[in-house]
């Protein structure tokens, strides 16, 4: 019977878990306790729901493998539109990794979720010194019963993510399970000396750290990332289409190819993108990053006052949008 420490030997196998905290907690939270049920994918199209208490035990046994596989679970559909999940194990993994968390740290979680990301950095930090958010009241009330049943009892807020929580600021760290156009500058105000901001961007994770005197900024992981987007904020701009005329098939099968489609937000005409792309010697996702300045923020490549710079879109939390970045 799949067990969680086949998760966290699929997991360590594929090169993440080298904490021994962060693997004491894959093995010691049961992730079983966060999807009662899920919704698999059929081959057709559409879904199938598996269900812990199903009364037939070899869709019980379907249930259970699934759990304990490394894959995402779709836990909420609304409307035929996935809108919330448990994430792929092995990339929460690396997220908690970059995280770089301490003892006695504080952590902001914006995307509850079905509660186990949060159950895992209770089970590091504590419970009191966790806080998550999410928009929607049936996925906060049922993360609430999940982390219960897992012995954890963090802060759980139904609120807009874009916002924060500041009645619990300041945070040490911020980490995000949903995709971004911006960082919410409501964030980086709710930030300790120092902290840092892990979040989904543009296909990819930035690791954001806070300078206290007004200029935040860092780079890109290399670890690709695609998660539901954050409700109630500005949807991202639409990438152009890859199948322009001057792109190459093999530029546009190329993940860092389709990254600077995504982190230039649409900005660059697929040619003028492939150019660069070509010119820079296909730029991986780690030479990328985001600063954040003087009201603006844009992502780079290389350097953020380098000649490759683009604005990016979103929202402050109030609905307004950021500027050029410098130079523009």
């Amino acid at each position: 019977m799949a067990a969680p420490s086949d998760l966290v030997r699929e997991i360590v196998a594929g090169g993440a878990l080298r904490d021994p905290a962060w693997r004491a907690a894959f093995a010691e939270v049961p992730r079983e306790l966060f999807v009662p049920f899920y919704y698999a994918a059929l081959r057709g199209g559409g879904y199938e729901r598996l269900w812990r208490d199903d009364p037939d035990p070899e869709r019980r046994a379907r249930w259970r493998e699934g759990v304990y596989t490394d894959q995402p679970l779709a836990t909420r559909i609304r409307d035929g539109a996935l809108i919330s999940s448990s994430s792929q194990p092995s990339l929460m993994a690396r997220m908690l990794e970059y995280l770089e968390v301490e003892d006695g740290m504080t952590v902001l979680e914006i995307g509850t979720g079905p509660g186990y990301d949060a159950a895992l950095l209770c089970h590091r930090l504590g419970d009191a010194r966790v806080t998550t958010v999410d928009l929607d009241p049936d996925i906060t009330e049922a993360a609430r019963a999940h982390l219960k049943a897992s012995g954890h009892r963090p802060r759980v807020i139904t609120g807009d993510g874009a916002r924060g929580c500041p009645a619990h600021a300041p945070y040490d760290r911020i980490i995000a399970t949903c995709a971004l156009p911006s960082v919410p500058p409501a964030w980086l105000g709710q930030c300790a000396k120092d902290a840092l901001v892990l979040a989904p961007l543009a296909s990819g994770l930035l690791a954001l750290r806070v300078d206290q005197e007004g200029v935040s900024s860092g780079h890109f992981t290399p670890t690709p990332a695609y998660f539901v987007p954050l409700r109630g904020g500005t949807p991202a701009a639409p990438h152009p289409p890859l199948s322009a005329p001057g792109v190459p098939a093999h530029a546009r099968r190329d993940d860092s190819f389709r990254f600077l489609l995504a982190v230039s937000g649409g900005r660059l005409e697929p040619e003028a993108a492939y150019d660069l792309w070509r010119e820079e010697g296909r730029p991986g996702r780690g030479r990328y990053g985001v600063t954040v300045a003087d009201g603006r923020q844009w992502a780079w490549l290389d350097e953020p006052y380098g000649p490759h710079t683009w604005p990016l879109g979103g929202t402050d939390g109030n609905g307004a949008g950021t500027a050029e970045p410098p130079g523009a």
